[in-house]
């Protein structure tokens, strides 16, 4: 079994080339090309419902076992975790906009390309600011049980883009990573 560093560190690379393939599309869209719309949905999707409901409550957990363990990033460790908060909302708002967009609604490229830069850059700095500053600590500080409760944080569940067959429902997705590779 992968250590729960490393699982860590994992989740952050996938999720690193998924904005990767986001910022791609946004691009093309940005210089008035059509971005693949459902391939922006599979992985805004994504983010939301399996890095929203599965990693970020972990490290929400982690961040409290650390708070206790390294009082000097308890300020760094709430920032982190409020951002949480601020990516899912910046990722509901965007997946809104999409969704508006495809299904005929009028919206403006502005607000969209708003929405898209504001995910963008909160989800890869916060992503950043934990491989440079919480990883390492997390790998030095945290014990066997403070791991053990980040692991029960929430049932566990197959991760339906990276875990081995996937789900059916992000076949397109699999596929641009796959071309990607």
């Amino acid at each position: 079994m992968t250590n729960p560093v490393e699982a860590w560190h994992i989740d952050h690379s996938y999720f690193s080339r998924l904005l990767a393939l986001l910022r791609k599309e946004l691009d093309a869209f940005h210089s008035g090309g059509e971005p693949n719309l459902e391939l922006m949905l599979d992985i805004i999707s994504y983010l939301r419902d399996y890095s929203d409901d599965m990693h970020h409550p972990r490290e929400d957990i982690a961040f409290a076992c650390m708070a206790r363990r390294c009082p000097d990033l308890a300020l760094v460790l709430a920032r982190l975790a409020q951002e949480h908060r601020v990516i899912a909302q910046a990722g509901e708002k965007l997946r809104s906009l999409l969704n508006a967009v495809q299904n005929d609604t009028v919206v403006s490229r502005g607000e969209i390309e708003i929405a898209a830069a504001t995910y963008l850059v909160y989800y890869g700095n916060h992503i950043a600011k934990e491989e440079e500053d919480v990883l390492p600590r997390a790998a030095e500080a945290l014990t066997a049980e403070d791991w053990e409760a980040v692991s029960k944080a929430v049932p566990h569940r197959h991760d339906p883009v990276f875990g081995g067959d996937g789900d059916e429902r992000y076949r397109v997705l699999r596929r641009h990573i796959a071309l990607e590779a």
